[in-house]
């Protein structure tokens, strides 16, 4: 069905989406190569929500040659009028005669509609090519479109002995300077970072992304401003004061509590939630709700406490540890606060998906097998 050369320009097709990764939140990243044969023609990516997406960035570059050739889209194109108009109909409106598309889009405005206009129009659609390959660009908005719930990446960073503070509570720093470094590569990528006011006010943390501390700039990140991904801090005690230092940096913050209180500028918004028996901020109804506002992903830098309530209520899609070649022994603090289990069985199951080498540190990246995940 698809030609080795098919393959070749829709994998440049997955490069260019990437350009997109740290600005298009709340869309997904896509690309999209048009040509003829082996030459191409045109190419773009979607790099901001409310301007032009990967197709017509392609087109315009194709001009009057996009007629009779192929679009090679990442994700289907869109057929409903939002801040920009259907992708679908300016492909149809250049010529384009054949549309290899690698993964259907799951909204359910789109889904399939994109596909049967360009299909009414006599056009050739081809899907399916290097789906998965597409699919782990958009994890965040696969899975909000599948369930209504963003995908949740909890970060820690430990010892060899799985310890991530002294017994004290002094954490900073267990990693080293080029994992710190990684770290803000996931944090631009987010739509959004959650911790806790204990985590805030014991590390004064400020949370932000600092392209002077990662590789956003050598990784060609294009003449955008930076977006700064959303703060949310779960603070059920109302102990964020407006002199925190997380309140001095660019960027929203939010504030999830059992009841708001004012006093802060407009980069806070208070968030009044429903909270457990225990009088905790109920995660189930938070992670609804940032659903519902539109975040694609969330991560999470925070103690063991969180870490443990997020992974115990199955909320969790992905762990990144980061491990240290130091040892901190039993007394010092441990990765999450679980359940005293008493048989193997109850043990939350996981499954390593990447381990690499950041600078001194290794970077193990897992998944549980239980949780709320789009359909292949």
């Amino acid at each position: 069905m698809f030609s080795g050369l098919d393959e070749k320009l829709m994998a440049r097709a997955i490069e260019l989406a990437r350009r997109g990764e740290f600005t298009t939140t709340p869309n997904p990243i896509v690309g999209c190569v048009i040509a003829d044969n082996d030459k191409i023609l045109g190419e773009g990516a979607h790099l901001k929500a409310g301007e032009p997406h990967a197709e017509v960035h392609a087109l315009a570059m194709a001009g009057d040659r996009a007629r009779g050739a192929t679009a090679y889209v990442t994700l289907e194109p869109c057929s409903h009028y939002g801040r920009t108009p259907p992708c679908a109909k300016a492909l149809i409106e250049a010529g384009i005669a054949r549309v290899v598309i690698a993964q259907g889009d799951i909204n359910p405005e789109v889904s399939g509609g994109g596909i049967r206009m360009l299909q009414q129009a006599g056009i050739q659609v081809e899907q399916g090519l290097l789906e998965l390959e597409a699919r782990v660009l958009n994890p965040g908005f696969n899975k909000r479109m599948f369930c209504g719930l963003p995908y949740v990446t909890v970060k820690m960073a430990a010892t060899l002995d799985g310890r991530t503070a002294l017994s004290n509570g002094e954490s900073q720093w267990i990693t080293s300077p080029e994992a710190r470094s990684d770290v803000q590569l996931h944090r631009a990528r987010s739509c959004a970072i959650l911790s806790t006011a204990q985590t805030v006010i014991r590390d004064d943390a400020s949370l932000n992304v600092r392209p002077e501390q990662s590789k956003i700039l050598a990784q060609g990140y294009p003449d955008l401003p930076l977006r700064q991904p959303q703060r949310i801090i779960i603070d059920s005690q109302n102990r964020i004061t407006p002199e925190q230092s997380l309140l001095q940096k660019p960027g929203e913050v939010w504030l999830a509590r059992r009841n708001t209180q004012g006093g802060f500028g407009s980069q806070v918004q208070e968030l009044a939630l429903p909270v457990t028996d225990s009088g905790k901020i109920c995660l189930s109804s938070l992670m609804r709700y940032l659903g519902e506002q539109q975040i694609n992903s969330v991560w999470v830098e925070a103690g063991a406490g969180l870490a443990g309530a997020l992974l115990e209520q199955q909320l969790v899609d992905e762990l990144v540890v980061y491990l240290a070649p130091k040892l901190m022994g039993d007394q010092a603090r441990g990765m999450a606060q679980l359940p005293d289990y008493t048989s193997m069985s109850q043990l939350p199951e996981l499954e390593f998906t990447s381990i690499e080498q950041i600078g001194p540190d290794i970077k193990l990246t897992a998944k549980p097998t239980k949780i709320c995940l789009p359909e292949s």
